[in-house]
C-alpha cells in the first residue's frame, strides 16, 4: 500500500508541470500564473504542453486573447486542486513549527541543578515559549539520557557520559566536610579527613548503588577517598544536610547547597585545605545535525545570563561555549 502511494505522488518535471497547470487553471492566465511562478510566459507555455503531452490529453484552450479549460482539464483541476491546497498547508504548518518552538522537551536533572537552574526561569520560559512543554525527571541518579529517552540533562562534569555535548552552566563546585557548632564541641574537629572514621558521619548513597558514596579530597596533587561510617545512610542530599543540621554526624555537601547555613553560623565546615574544586554544572545533550528548536529554547533559557570560561572534561564529552 504504501509502495503503491509513493509510486502515484509527482516527482520532478511532473511535480513542477502540475503546479504550472494548476495556477494557469486558477488564473486563466499564461502572463498571470507565470509572474506567480516566477517563470517566464514562455517558459510556462512549454511546460503547459510538455505535461498535456505527458497525460495524452489536452487541457487548456488557448487563444490570442483567452485561456479556458477543456472538460478533462476542468475535471483534472477540480480533483488536484484540494490536493495541492492540502500539500501546501501542511508544508507552511512544517516550516512554521520549525520557526516557533513547539512540542515537548525531556529533561533528566539532578536537585541542586533543578533549583539552581531550571526552577528560577520556569515561569518566563512558560511565557515565552506556550507551546513547548517541559517534562522535567528530578532525582540524583546519574542515568544514560540517551539510552531512557531524555532529551537533554543537566550534569555534574564527572558524570557526563561519553560523545554528550555538554555546555557550563557555571563555575566550578567544591564539597566541604561540615557539621553544626555543637557537634564539634563535643565531640572536637578531625584534623585530616583520615581523622573522619573516628567520627559519627551522615552518609550519603547514589540512587541506584547500594554503597555509599566515599568522601573525596586532594593532597599532593592527586585525589584520594575516605570510607566514614555513621548511623545513616541516604540517598537524598537535603535529607542527608537535615540530618547534619539536628546535630547527627559530619556530612559532606557542595558548599553552594550550604552556604546560607554556613553565612548563619547553623553550620561550620572543616578540612576546606584538602577540599579541592571540581567541574560543576553542566546542560548536556546528544550530538545532533539539526537540533529541535524547543531544545535549542530550553538550552539558550538555562544557559542565558550566565559567562564562564569553558574547560575541557575528561571521559569523552565535547564542551561547547
Amino acid at each position: 500500500m504504501q509502495d503503491m502511494l509513493v509510486d502515484k505522488l509527482p516527482a520532478g518535471n511532473d511535480y513542477n508541470q502540475m503546479r504550472a497547470f494548476i495556477a494557469v487553471a486558477e488564473y486563466l492566465s499564461f502572463s498571470r500564473a507565470a509572474e506567480v511562478l516566477g517563470v517566464s510566459p514562455s517558459a510556462l507555455s512549454q511546460m503547459i504542453r510538455s505535461f498535456e503531452e505527458r497525460v495524452g490529453m489536452r487541457l487548456l484552450h488557448r487563444t490570442t486573447r483567452n485561456v479556458s479549460l477543456t472538460e478533462v482539464g476542468e475535471n483534472l483541476f477540480r480533483r488536484v486542486r484540494p490536493a495541492a491546497f492540502e500539500l501546501g498547508e501542511a508544508l507552511a504548518q512544517t516550516r512554521i513549527a520549525g520557526e516557533r518552538p513547539a512540542g515537548t522537551v525531556r529533561v533528566h536533572t539532578f536537585r541542586s541543578a533543578a533549583q539552581k537552574h531550571i526552577e528560577p526561569i520556569l515561569t518566563s520560559f512558560a511565557e515565552r515559549y506556550p507551546d513547548i512543554v517541559l517534562d522535567i525527571t528530578i532525582d540524583d541518579e546519574a542515568v544514560d539520557i540517551v539510552a531512557r529517552g531524555y532529551d537533554v540533562g543537566l550534569r555534574i562534569g564527572e558524570v557526563i557520559e561519553r560523545d554528550m555535548v555538554a555546555v557550563r552552566l557555571g563555575p566550578e563546585l567544591r564539597q566541604l566536610a561540615i557539621a553544626t557548632p555543637d557537634y564539634f564541641r563535643r565531640h572536637g574537629r578531625p584534623e585530616h579527613p583520615r581523622d573522619l572514621v573516628h567520627h559519627r558521619c551522615v552518609r550519603w548513597r547514589w540512587p541506584g548503588h547500594r554503597a555509599p558514596y566515599a568522601w573525596e579530597f586532594f593532597e599532593n596533587d592527586a585525589w584520594f577517598s575516605v570510607a566514614v561510617n555513621g548511623p545513616l545512610i541516604v540517598s537524598d542530599k537535603e535529607t542527608a544536610v537535615n540530618a547534619v543540621l539536628q546535630g547527627l554526624g559530619i556530612g559532606f555537601a557542595v558548599e553552594d547547597t550550604v552556604a546560607d547555613y554556613l553565612a548563619q553560623g547553623r553550620l561550620i565546615s572543616c578540612l576546606e585545605a584538602w577540599s579541592a574544586p571540581f567541574p560543576g554544572w553542566f546542560v548536556c545533550y546528544p550530538q545532533q545535525r539539526q537540533m529541535a528548536p524547543a531544545l535549542r529554547a530550553f538550552i539558550d533559557a538555562v544557559r542565558s545570563g550566565l559567562s564562564v570560561p569553558i574547560a575541557e572534561l575528561s571521559g569523552g564529552a565535547n564542551v561547547v561555549g
